[in-house]
């Protein structure tokens, strides 16, 4: 029943398409933001500790030093070396996961997906039983080629590459099931073969996804360790990068060690920028 003073306010409900939800205020439980202000200082604590111990009167000496120029370089470009290798294997490895619905999909995307959870160490002595020169496959590479991978920069890039991929690849996966499949299905009736389908029309569509997925990429195999010192070693010049660096230095020169902390730190700031409109618009 309607009263007659609520006669005005039904009808403009009516017209907006039904009554209109009132937003209740209600507080935050202690119950709730008590832990929330733990989680907050608990995960911020540490990098605050880092800002305020960083030797920033010899910061640029630290920085401008051999060894860590060394190191830096070598991170770089093992990096990127790494997301080109992630690129060429993981987005055709994401399409296939993505639009292909063939048996035990699941169990190869569990496989593809487990270095994610994978101890890192365990990830570097997989990599010797497989790739080191007795390894199943490394012995082949060895007798056949002369390839050794193992405590080689080469090792650096592959050991990156195998904790890496896997970021890039839920990413593409994610784009590419979120894209709408009728447009390659266009592309095909108007003659288009499949590759040439996924290279005009799929490829632009899931762009975004890619450069996100090959940035985590990138992040992840700059700040790789465990599996780097597993099967690549730790030798100056040749595979010590900026992590490896770091532990190193923290058992001569703390402040060095710190120094280099905080431009892994940045490094990680810059990524997290660099996706934030991705992420804001994803929400």
């Amino acid at each position: 029943m309607t009263l007659p003073t609520d006669k005005p306010r039904a009808a403009a409900d009516t017209l907006r398409g039904g009554p209109r939800l009132r937003r209740v205020r209600t507080g935050v439980p202690l119950s709730l933001l008590i832990p929330a202000l733990i989680g907050v200082a608990f995960l911020t604590a540490p990098l605050i500790a880092l800002l305020v111990r960083t030797p920033w009167h010899s910061l640029p000496t630290q920085l401008t030093s051999p060894d860590v120029w060394q190191a830096l370089q070598l991170s770089l470009i093992c990096a990127t070396l790494a997301t080109g290798v992630s690129l060429v294997i993981g987005v055709p490895l994401a399409w296939l996961l993505a639009r292909v619905d063939f048996p035990g999909r699941g169990l190869v995307r569990a496989l593809v997906t487990l270095p994610l959870v994978l101890p890192p160490v365990v990830g570097g002595v997989a990599l010797l039983m497989a790739l080191g020169r007795n390894g199943i496959v490394g012995q082949w590479l060895d007798a056949w080629f002369g390839i050794t991978l193992p405590f080689t920069t080469a090792g650096v890039v592959i050991a990156e590459a195998f904790v890496a991929m896997p970021f890039l690849v839920i990413s593409v996966e994610g784009t590419l099931r979120a894209a709408d499949p009728r447009y390659e299905e266009a592309a095909a009736t108007l003659g288009a073969s499949r590759f040439t389908a996924f290279r005009r029309v799929t490829l632009p569509l899931i762009a975004p996804g890619i450069a996100a997925g090959a940035v985590l990429a990138w992040a992840r195999a700059l700040g790789e360790f465990g599996a780097t010192i597993t099967f690549a070693g730790n030798f100056p010049g040749r595979t010590q990068t900026m992590p490896l660096a770091v532990y190193l230095a923290l058992q001569s020169d703390p402040e060095a060690a710190i120094a280099l902390s905080l431009v892994l730190l940045a490094v990680s700031i810059a990524v997290l920028a660099g996706l934030r409109d991705r992420w804001m618009s994803a929400g």
